[in-house]
């Protein structure tokens, strides 16, 4: 026993760092865009990981013994992509009304995990989830983080502050049914809305996020303009600032986007209507414009098809908004109002994220001014810019690679070849 002790005293003995030295992984680029806001592509560098981090840039191509080390001296390196608005547990499909009266929560994190890989392998490495289950997603945001389900970096809302009756409440459904389905962050006047956005923070909301007008997937006739009061909206905004969280607001209507702004908002989803008084302010206030052009292509497409599985409400303000979201994006960005990439994906399919890519050139960005969107800027939006968006020292070591060059093909950002997050690899 006595000699038992002695080896137990040893080991306990051992320092520190020699028993918790993180292992190194040298991760060789050919091509790498180490911080999109530079717009600088960096030739044959060795980006060296340890702890989830990137600690260091290398000259060449270097490595060590013992280390790990990663060939994508064929590939173009860049961060793990951001996506600033999806819907991570669910998808929409003709079964979707039936699901929302029978799917628990528990299952809607189950369904969430799967689409969350998905996401993960099409190179997103962070997500934000505007509008969820609460106990399902803050529950997937944990697992996910802890990695216990392969997925990205979730920022989540969980339940909308949404008014009663207006897009966000249950709708269409039996009176006695739609009572017991409302959630808690429906509100109506200051007060209640006040109330409302202090229980989503208790709950665990990372961002507050409303629905200030009507919504095209609301299945009510209810429109597209502005749904809060200014003093409900005004309430809204101060609470969460007070205690600490940003609040971004679902917006088609342009009073609502200018009453929002106003208010101090800090961010516009969708913008459909944005109109030259609603650019004006957001400039004046640096607010954010999400433009989720996938979500007004995709629902157009299927109001307009064969196989239209929308209610008619749906389909009326499908055929309407989605449209004309291209040319308000293209305004929005010729004025020189801050674009965050998001997708609002759960309407479109999760892993086809990427395709915004696209839509947000044809709306006039750069290339490169879409990668900025969905890394450094959508990390500035979320203000996680220390975290994620860059692959400089002290930054999660997020990153994809592609084969070709997506500054001169943005197309190649939807064949994603290799994913890591926070320094272990899930896509090679």
């Amino acid at each position: 026993m006595f000699v038992l002790g002695a080896a137990l005293a040893a080991v306990l003995a051992t320092p520190a760092a020699a028993q918790q030295t993180p292992a190194t992984t040298f991760v060789q680029a050919g091509r790498v865009l180490l911080d999109p806001a530079s717009g600088k592509v960096e030739a044959q560098k060795t980006l060296v990981i340890q702890g989830g981090k990137v600690v260091r840039i290398a000259d060449g191509y270097v490595s060590e013994p013992g280390g790990k080390v990663v060939d994508l001296k064929n590939s173009f390196v860049l961060p793990g992509l951001i996506d600033s608005h999806v819907h991570i547990t669910s998808q929409q499909n003709p079964n979707s009304r039936l699901e929302e009266v029978t799917q628990s929560s528990a299952e809607q994190a189950m369904v969430g995990a799967r689409y969350a890989k998905k996401t993960l392998m099409a190179g997103f490495t962070t997500v934000a989830d505007l509008g969820g289950d609460n106990e399902a997603v803050f529950a997937l945001r944990k697992a996910t983080a802890l990695g216990d389900v392969a997925g990205p970096r979730i920022l989540a809302a969980g339940s909308a502050i949404s008014v009663h009756g207006g897009h966000g409440d249950v709708n269409g459904f039996r009176e006695d049914l739609m009572h017991v389905l409302r959630p808690g962050s429906v509100c109506s006047g200051a007060a209640d809305c006040a109330r409302a956005v202090r229980e989503q923070v208790w709950k665990g909301a990372d961002v507050i996020k409303i629905t200030a007008t009507g919504g095209v997937l609301s299945n009510t006739a209810a429109g597209l303009a502005q749904q809060f009061a200014e003093e409900e909206l005004e309430a809204i905004v101060e609470s969460a600032h007070r205690m600490g969280r940003r609040v971004t607001a679902h917006a088609h209507g342009g009073d609502g986007i200018v009453s929002f702004i106003k208010a101090g908002g800090d961010s516009i989803e969708h913008g459909t209507y944005l109109d030259a008084e609603g650019i004006a302010l957001m400039k004046k206030n640096g607010a954010y414009l999400v433009p989720t052009l996938m979500a007004g292509d995709f629902v157009y497409r299927v109001a307009s098809g064969p196989n239209n599985f929308l209610t008619p409400a749906q389909s009326a303000k499908a055929l309407e908004a989605g449209p004309k979201m291209l040319d308000m994006a293209r305004r929005a960005h010729a004025a020189g109002v801050k674009i965050a990439f998001g997708t609002d994906t759960g309407v479109s399919a999760h892993g086809d994220n990427a395709g915004e890519f696209g839509l947000l050139v044809k709306a006039g960005l750069t290339p490169l001014e879409a990668i900025q969107a969905a890394t450094a800027h959508a990390a500035d939006h979320l203000q996680i810019s220390s975290v994620a968006g860059r692959l400089t020292p002290g930054h999660a070591a997020d990153l994809i690679a592609v084969d070709g060059d997506p500054l001169k093909d943005v197309e190649v950002l939807k064949q994603v070849a290799f994913v890591m997050k926070d320094g272990t690899v899930y896509k090679d």
